[in-house]
């Protein structure tokens, strides 16, 4: 399994890619732990899952079902020290693009 596919270079490889529309729906909830799946986490963290991560954290939080209880930047360092990622922005964002290729099916 790719986790970091330079989606553009594969995605030119492929003679066809599925629509937007099939890929993802507007009305379809997409879960925190979807876009954190544990291959990504494992891979890319020190943890085995993202509630495990988030409950390491110096957060008041203990799971992903309580990200909001997280204020923005605190996550900085421990994403830093536990992570592949420089701080909290680089993590979602490798997430986000491994969430795409996983939706395009480019893993």
């Amino acid at each position: 399994m790719v986790l970091d596919p330079d989606i553009e270079t594969v995605a030119e490889q492929r003679d066809t890619l599925p629509e937007a529309g099939n890929v993802y729906d507007h009305d379809e909830t997409l879960l925190v732990t979807d876009l954190f799946d544990t291959a990504f986490v494992r891979a890319r963290t020190e943890f085995e899952s993202f509630d495990e991560m988030v409950a390491a954290s110096p957060s008041d939080a203990d799971s992903a079902d309580e990200l909001e209880r997280i204020h923005h930047g605190e996550w900085d360092e421990f994403v830093a020290e536990t992570s592949d990622f420089e701080n909290e922005k680089g993590l979602v964002m490798a997430a986000r693009d491994y969430w795409v290729a996983k939706r395009l099916n480019l893993t």
